[in-house]
């Protein structure tokens, strides 16, 4: 963590594609950390939004190749979660991009989206928008938590 942080912005984004691919990240701690520190907070938005965007593309093409044993072996997801995932998406439209920040179903969503072939510029920009709401929301709340100590 202490190298990412050293990166500045850069280690900013790293954590996040890092934090949006099948690696585990916490992009959230590089952030408040890198706030806490002085950093502009907008520029280190749209760093981490871009990260975490390039990580969650990495994960939609993993799923458009459609080598589901590496989905299995590699992002340890289970083939019935990646069903009952499929099933709940079907239909419903690429727009629910928008919620794969969320913790333990959001690999897993972006993974469908890519095995179902949802249009790409959909599933991109409503997943950035989700992103960018994420990473705006957290900085807030740490800018808050920060005021209230200084």
């Amino acid at each position: 963590m202490d190298k990412l942080v050293d990166l500045g912005y850069w280690g900013m984004l790293i954590s996040a594609f890092l934090a949006g691919s099948i690696l585990p990240a916490n992009s959230e701690l590089i952030m408040s950390t890198l706030l806490a520190l002085g950093l502009e907070k907008w520029k280190l938005i749209i760093f981490a939004t871009i990260g975490n965007l390039l990580g969650g593309i990495s994960c939609y093409y993993i799923g458009y190749l459609g080598k589901m044993s590496w989905v299995y072996k590699y992002m340890k997801i289970k083939e019935e979660k990646v069903n009952k995932i499929h099933k709940f998406l079907d239909g419903k439209g690429a727009w629910l991009a928008f919620f794969v920040f969320l913790p333990f179903v959001g690999d897993i969503m972006i993974v469908v989206f890519g095995l179902m072939r949802s249009n790409i510029f959909i599933v991109t920009l409503a997943m950035a928008l989700g992103k960018l709401l994420k990473y705006v929301v957290w900085m807030y709340i740490t800018v808050g938590v920060i005021d209230l100590f200084t």
